[in-house]
């Protein structure tokens, strides 16, 4: 079984040159877990390790009877300093574990709140391919330099001539937050969708779970994210639907390692031909899945074989 089996693809949706194919599960889920927001709203916490703190790793306490989906690029805002996480997690019922993040808001370390809030919108996809691209050539590791997530917050903020007085990824998103919202009616969520792919010329980028109705939760956070990679290159040709299908080709070729996840499951990362990815088994189950084209044109891949997604 490869990762696309559980998925089929949609009717693309093209506007202003952003072209979103929405993706739907083959099967029906087995493993229940709810997303961050309904979890935060029901007591699960998310704070520092300790007053302290510590950059790369934050503490979920979850007193809930139900296990909870934390997606990859996700952003929590408060407490010292906001984060994303490096990699999707799934947090058992009623446990604390810590979990791998990066900072994206390089000029404050103090206390806003005692416990983190989630954003509105997770990691734009550049982003979280540069983040794809360092974890894959470590595949056990599941933090990378910190110094080059905050170059590209830094350089997003400049291309977008977004000010922040700490420097602060969401503070590009509030500054384009009128531009984003008169994009995304263009991209509405289908009855029963349970991912999307993003394609903005030769930048394609995969999003899937296992369960419509938590991605029904992240789908605003995730378009968000596409759409402020968007505002850099609205009107320009739309890629085609050979470049959509070669790129789900090389993603269902990729060679994909496992290896023990941050909570429960089994982490797995994708290296091939063009792409880089990461995702997320329990029991044989695909829960969540990402990928995204590389910069380095995939060399260290492997070739991938054609493949027929519908």
């Amino acid at each position: 079984m490869t990762v696309l089996d559980p998925i089929q693809t949609g009717e693309p949706v093209e506007h202003r040159g952003v072209v979103v194919l929405p993706l739907f599960p083959r099967r029906d889920p087995v493993a229940p877990y709810l997303t961050l927001d309904v979890a935060l709203a029901r007591g699960l916490r998310v704070t520092e390790t300790s007053p302290a703190g510590a950059v790369p790793e934050l503490a979920v306490q979850n007193p809930l009877d139900e296990q909870v989906l934390l997606y990859d690029g996700e952003e929590l805002v408060g407490a010292k300093q906001n984060r994303i996480l490096n990699v999707s997690v799934l947090v058992g019922a009623r446990s604390t574990i810590p979990i791998p993040v990066s900072c994206v808001e390089e000029g404050r370390w103090r206390a806003r709140s005692a416990a983190f809030d989630t954003a509105p919108q997770t990691a734009h996809a550049h982003l979280r391919r540069v983040k794809a691209e360092r974890l894959a050539s470590a595949p056990l590791a599941r933090g990378i330099a910190q110094a080059e997530v905050w170059d590209e917050v830094r350089a997003k903020a400049a291309r977008l001539a977004a000010d922040s007085p700490t420097l602060a990824n969401a503070d590009t998103f509030r500054a384009h937050e009128r531009a984003l919202r008169s994009l995304e009616d263009a991209f509405p969520l289908l009855p029963g969708q349970s991912g999307a792919l993003l394609a903005l010329g030769g930048d394609l980028c995969l999003d899937y779970v296992s369960r419509p109705d938590a991605f029904e939760r992240l789908w605003p956070k995730l378009r968000a994210g596409y759409l402020l990679d968007a505002l850099e290159r609205l009107d320009r040709p739309a890629s085609s639907p050979i470049a959509i299908e070669r790129f789900l080709a090389q993603v269902d070729g990729a060679l994909a390692s496992r290896g023990p996840s941050a909570g429960l499951g089994e982490d797995v990362r994708l290296r091939g031909d063009g792409v880089v990815g990461s995702g997320l088994e329990l029991d044989g189950e695909e829960i969540q899945l990402c990928a995204f084209t590389t910069r380095d044109g995939g060399r260290t891949g492997r070739i991938a074989r054609p493949s027929a997604r519908r």
